[in-house]
């Protein structure tokens, strides 16, 4: 049995490491433009090396909607701030559980203050549909 196995899955077996990082000051635009470039769904907001927000592609339409200028609103306006993280041992049912729990489809993942990656809810979803022999129920039991 594969060591992941007998431990089960944790976010550090799907999390992303490549992420989108953008410093608060940024137009909107620029990140939304920067997140499009990476095709991944929200951008981390860092303050040095500390993560201070995240900004996902509903925040960038929140923005749009208001009629915000998005070439000069700036990140810090439209994200969520302090947002909830996963330690890298966090497992897939856990996150899962807080990612539908609060509503949101991308979890940054942290050891320390450090930002290791992120996870989304695709990735959650696409690690138990390539392991059929687990129902999906279990994956939020």
């Amino acid at each position: 049995m594969a060591e992941n196995e007998r431990r089960g899955l944790t976010v550090r077996d799907l999390m992303h490491t490549h992420v989108v990082s953008v410093d608060p000051d940024n137009p909107v635009a620029d990140a939304a433009a920067a997140m499009v470039r990476a095709k991944v769904g929200s951008a981390l907001v860092m303050q040095g090396k500390l993560l201070s927000g995240i900004l996902t592609e509903r925040d960038v339409l929140r923005a749009a909607a208001s009629g915000a200028d998005l070439v000069t609103a700036p990140v810090s306006a439209w994200m969520s701030k302090d947002p909830e993280s996963a330690s890298l041992d966090t497992t897939v049912q856990d996150a899962a559980q807080l990612m539908l729990l609060h509503g949101f489809r991308h979890l940054p993942v942290v050891e320390g203050r450090q930002v290791r990656g992120v996870v989304s809810l695709r990735d959650l979803f696409a690690a138990r549909i390539s392991r059929p022999a687990t129902p999906l129920t279990l994956l939020f039991s």
